[in-house]
């Protein structure tokens, strides 16, 4: 049988309502598009990395970056565009058995983390995958508890069930199954067999508002390209 044929589509699109020309905005000298262009190309799951975007500005970016260039149809390009849509227009342009959306918003995520994450889609036989981070907190949702009793002594946060939030950072899916419900229902993100996948604090950082670009940007300036840390420790610790 011959492996699967996997394509990572990274979606840019030129308008943003929140943060104008958010894909452009340069962190750490970068534009925010290309950490995950690099991400998709350090991962080596891919056989193709396609730059999906409903303005041919982006071709230049492509190409700079050394992927290809998917000009999506104008009426894909609005802020009411349902990703459901530009994904099925994808798969219908791009024949593949396997969709990875790398997502741009996500600019500390590694190529060795979208490694992890599409090998475990592929080991699990899921049909669809989002990445997610686990919040081992105390979360309420509506006035209501979620992962603890209130009726009980409180609970310390490791001995919580995580409460579990999407951060988007790779969304994957089957082309058969995604389709198929596309076909029939007109929606399909969540179709088939569906999985999470617990990316790091890091990677879940998701650059929506200003604040976050400044955030990712005084980020990877500190890491200097490397995310590798070690706690250190006050000198007073040898006296323990």
């Amino acid at each position: 049988m011959n492996d699967p044929k996997i394509i990572a589509m990274i979606p840019a699109r030129i308008g943003s309502t929140r943060l104008k020309m958010k894909n452009l905005a340069l962190v750490n000298g970068k534009p925010l598009i290309y950490y995950a262009i690099r991400a998709a190309l350090d991962s080596g799951v891919f056989d193709r990395i396609v730059l999906n975007s409903d303005h041919e500005l982006f071709k230049k970016i492509a190409y700079r970056y050394g992927v290809e260039f998917y000009h999506r149809p104008a009426e894909l390009g609005s802020s009411t565009t349902k990703s459901d849509d530009v994904v099925m227009d994808f798969m219908e342009k791009n024949p593949c058995d396997v969709i990875a959306w790398v997502n741009p918003t996500s600019p500390l995520q590694t190529g060795e983390e979208v490694g992890k994450v599409v090998r475990y889609f592929q080991e699990e036989g899921l049909d669809s995958l989002i990445t997610v981070k686990d919040e081992q907190v105390h979360c309420v949702y509506k006035g209501k508890p979620v992962n603890f009793e209130p009726l009980e002594r409180f609970a310390q946060t490791q001995d919580l069930t995580p409460a579990q939030a999407f951060v988007y950072s790779v969304m994957i899916w089957r082309t058969r199954t995604f389709m198929s419900q596309y076909r029939a229902k007109g929606y399909a993100l969540f179709c088939g067999k569906r999985g999470t996948f617990p990316v790091s604090r890091l990677s879940s950082i998701i650059i929506k508002r200003q604040e976050d670009l400044m955030l990712a940007d005084f980020l990877l300036r500190a890491l200097g390209g490397d995310n590798t840390y070690q706690v250190q420790y006050d000198r007073l610790t040898e006296l323990l």
